[in-house]
């Protein structure tokens, strides 16, 4: 098993092998994060940091209410970003079909797998552990309790996933890395009826910052509430003074697990913009005009779609880029007009000046330019030089700059007293089809060129600068790429990922691409993103991946021991996740811990936010009581994220996996059962989906070999490393179901068994959505028309919010364009009849002449079934849920 690779230089190892199954050894110790303010601001590059601030004396109170938990301040984690990718060239893949117009849903029957929420008791009393009481002995700490109409978040709409509803009170139990705790987080994801919005400024713990919540003791006399991280007792200027514990429902943050506290711009508690606002967060094409004809006619279907998507009061800017950078005018209405500047170096101050203060308008409302932008896209014209793709001049760093020129537009000129304030994050969206090959940031059009590991190194930083530069003025940077020109992937990364944005590889310039076009200039939800993360004195953060970077932020003059992990967000996007590694500090004596997430952002309406989201989770002695609670799916994305951030190139993909095969063999030795007269351990069988799961993540595109290309691995790693829970979810393990007469679909396991000729079947990988039709099937055209049309449907249901867009693949049995269906299923068709009924049951529906049919429609091939790879570790597979 290779060794795990050295954090980066400035960042502390907190955590040695967090990965890998073996003893757990000695944090090092880093100065505490700072508090930090309820409203985001500007900040500083970021550093790691850990707690070492001595928890306070009092013991845990003792509560019945929700079952989730809050956190106190906790010590210093990994925050570790994603891997740069390696070179990219786009493969060919199959054809895409063109959708149909998308009818009603088509009702399918839901995995049991689904994380469960968890509940919150309606139940109140007095904490067991004596809090402080008064000398006066007429008022007393009292418990509120939750509210009877209290619910927790439903899966659909929680931002917030733990890998387990109850934590281990034994530190060794607790902090086995092969298993391990933690937690998903997306910042940005949309609670439609979870949150509770408070016009107010917020009241804050005095000693740690922490926020009140359902959880609080509170003085109902005279309205001071305790903390229940520091145990700090705190006053709120009278506020939640009352009359009878009751009286304190009527506070949301007392009452609700997860309140809004918004503050609009102008100050005015009840003014919220309207919708307009979005105007100021313009949108701006970067288009390249390298494109030969086929690729060409394709991308402008793309954009003429795409402008018919957007609001009319969207601001639009067009740029194309060559060997020049032509910037089109929106002032001319009956012909398309750029002005041109040149591409071999950055734009000089006087030229920007020059352009931002003359007669063309170079950002405009589609509701007045609308037929303008038309005209630009049809003006298009393919490239006419005999030049091959790859060594075609392009200028796409210069680009990028003046579209960020162009976006902060006369502001630039701005005194420093003056902020200038967007409805969101401003957008950039390259359309790239070759690389980066001429002017700032580029490379040689040829590997061979005698110093171009020199000019690759030189291009990284300059495109990292770039993306800092576009984060810095609240833009965010998408690069899609299509066609099958490399387009050298290690220095288009750096650009996107510091901005905050994404970049994505597409077959062509068709379908798909545009309708991530589309995806890629409404998703942003937010910007100036601050996502604090508090914990129980008992639970210490060892790691976080995601988009972001630990920001330092001195709030120590207004809360003394404020140890909150504070985690700058590139951008505040539903898309995203930060994944969150815990573990014991120490045993724990309690019998709950306590989290909470903090998410401070600006919304499109320029109103400030801050989302402030309570979690109390049991403690236990039983391990098989942890093991009962753990999340099978939540757990394997962990998993999952912490194996991808070391998977930088094929080699490590390769070592990752043996890392899965060590992890499988040490939860079995920990947590599983022994076989008698024997050396063996079972499975166990709490957790038998996160062993299925961990071994699709083994042998998927992830860290398998179900991609052809190395580049295009990389790609999806990258955007594995910052995805949501659900897309992550769908990355590691493909969703698999089955059509049924009537319309139906029948949720499977993901086994090649499914592969029945007389059945159509959907395979939802996340990126790649497959429809494959049985061959039996397919012969009759009405029925598999019907059939198609169906799980074409729900193939656009299931990815219809869902960024970057699928491609969506449609092929029969024994077509060659099947294999990328047949490579992704788990190969069981060689495992004994029993096994395969007990963890594939809808076999037992079949007749003997169909299961016949099927066993010989078969090819043997080497790859083993999970049975056979879990056996060949010296396990036991775990008994099926």
């Amino acid at each position: 098993m290779a060794n795990p690779p050295q954090p980066p230089l400035g960042y502390s190892n907190a955590l040695s092998q967090p990965d890998m199954p073996s003893p757990n050894p000695e944090k090092s110790s880093v100065l505490p994060p700072p508090p930090i303010s309820h409203i985001p601001a500007r900040f500083p590059a970021p550093k790691l940091q850990q707690d070492h601030v001595v928890s306070p004396s009092i013991p845990t109170p003792t509560m019945l209410s929700p079952a989730n938990g809050v956190k106190a301040g906790s010590p210093t984690p990994h925050l570790s970003t994603p891997p740069g990718p390696p070179v990219l060239s786009t493969p060919p893949g199959p054809p895409v079909f063109t959708s149909p117009v998308r009818p009603a849903a088509v009702p399918f029957r839901t995995s049991p797998a689904t994380p469960q929420p968890v509940v919150f008791s309606s139940r109140s009393s007095l904490p067991t552990s004596s809090p402080p009481h008064f000398s006066n002995g007429s008022i007393e700490l009292d418990n509120h309790g939750s509210h009877p109409t209290e619910k927790a978040l439903s899966v659909e709409e929680s931002p917030v996933f733990f890998s387990a509803h109850k934590v281990l009170k034994e530190k060794k139990q607790a902090n086995i890395h092969s298993l391990g705790f933690g937690v998903l987080v997306s910042p940005g994801r949309e609670i439609s009826m979870g949150s509770q919005v408070i016009q107010r400024d917020p009241h804050r713990c005095h000693n740690c910052g922490a926020y009140p919540n359902p959880y609080c003791n509170v003085l109902i006399g005279s309205g001071q509430w305790q903390c229940v991280f520091c145990w700090n007792l705190n006053g709120s200027e009278g506020e939640y003074a009352a009359a009878l514990k009751e009286d304190l429902h009527n506070f949301l943050e007392l009452s609700s697990p997860c309140v809004d506290y918004v503050q609009t711009g102008n100050q005015r508690p009840s003014f919220v913009p309207v919708s307009d606002s979005r105007m100021s967060a313009p949108i701006v094409l970067v288009i390249d005009e390298c494109l030969d004809e086929p690729h060409l006619q394709h991308l402008q279907s793309s954009l003429h779609a795409f402008v018919d998507s957007l609001p009319s009061m969207t601001r639009l800017g067009v740029i194309l880029y060559g060997r020049t950078v032509s910037v089109y005018d929106f002032s001319e209405e009956s012909i398309a007009s750029a002005d041109v500047l040149p591409g071999g170096i950055s734009p000089t101050p006087e030229s920007l000046k020059a352009l931002i203060y003359g007669t063309g308008i170079y950002l405009s409302p589609l509701h007045a330019s609308k037929d303008v932008a038309h005209q630009i896209f049809s003006s298009l014209r393919p490239y006419k030089l005999n030049i091959s793709e790859v060594s075609r001049d392009r200028c796409l760093g210069a680009a990028v700059e003046v579209a960020l020129a162009i976006i902060q537009g006369p502001s630039a000129e701005m005194s420093r007293g003056m902020i200038k304030r967007t409805g969101g994050n401003s957008r950039i969206i390259v359309c790239a089809g070759g690389p980066n090959t001429y002017g700032p940031g580029s490379v040689p059009h040829s590997y061979s060129h005698p110093n171009y590991p020199h000019k690759e190194k030189t291009a990284l930083k300059w495109m990292e600068h770039l993306g800092h530069e576009a984060y810095r003025q609240n833009t965010v940077v998408d690069i899609l790429c299509a066609g099958t020109c490399p387009v050298r992937v290690p220095i288009l990364q750096p650009l996107a990922k510091a901005s905050g944005g994404v970049l994505v590889l597409h077959d062509d310039f068709g379908e798909a691409f545009g309708v991530n076009l589309q995806r890629a200039s409404a998703r942003a939800s937010g910007s100036h993103g601050l996502l604090e993360i508090r914990c129980s004195d008992d639970i210490f953060i060892t790691q976080v991946v995601g988009p972001g970077e630990e920001a330092h932020i001195d709030t120590h003059e207004t809360f003394k021991n404020d140890i909150a992990l504070s985690i700058q967000m590139l951008s505040v996007e539903e898309t995203q996740s930060f994944s969150i590694s815990m573990e014991n500090r120490k045993d724990i004596k309690s019998d709950f811990v306590f989290f909470q997430f903090a998410i401070h952002f600006s919304n499109v309406y320029q109103a400030d936010i801050a989302r402030v989201l309570t979690f109390r989770l049991p403690t236990v002695n039983s391990v098989s009581a942890y093991l009962e609670s753990v999340q099978g799916d939540v757990a394997a994305v962990l998993i999952a994220k912490r194996t991808l951030l070391r998977a930088k190139n094929y080699s490590d993909a390769t070592d990752m996996r043996s890392t899965i095969d060590e992890r499988i063999k040490d939860i079995a030795l920990k947590f599983g059962s022994p076989v008698p007269k024997s050396k063996l351990h079972r499975f166990p069988r709490e957790l038998s989906s996160l062993s299925e799961l961990l071994f699709h993540l083994r042998r998927g595109p992830l860290l398998g070999n179900v991609v052809g290309h190395e580049d295009e691995r990389s790609v999806l790693r990258n955007l594995f490393l910052n995805a949501s829970y659900d897309l992550s979810l769908r990355m590691v393990a493909p969703r698999c179901l089955m059509h049924q007469e009537g319309g139906m679909f029948e949720e499977l396991p993901a086994y090649d068994l499914a592969m029945q000729s007389d059945r159509a079947v959907v395979l939802d990988h996340g990126t790649d959505i497959f429809i494959w039709l049985g061959a039996e099937l397919a012969a009759d055209e009405v029925r598999s028309a019907s059939a198609l049309a169906a799980c074409r449907t729900l193939a656009e249901e299931l990815s219809e919010l869902r960024f970057p867009a699928p491609r969506i693949l449609a092929f029969k049995e024994g077509s060659s364009q099947a294999r990328y269906f047949n490579s992704r299923l788990i190969p069981a068709h060689k495992d004994p009849p029993y096994e395969q009924e007990a963890r594939f049951p809808q076999l037992k529906s079949l007749t003997t002449e169909q299961r016949t049919k099927l066993k010989s429609s078969f090819l043997h091939f080497d790859d083993p079934s999970f049975c056979e790879w879990i056996r060949s570790l010296k396990v036991v597979p775990p008994e099926p849920t």
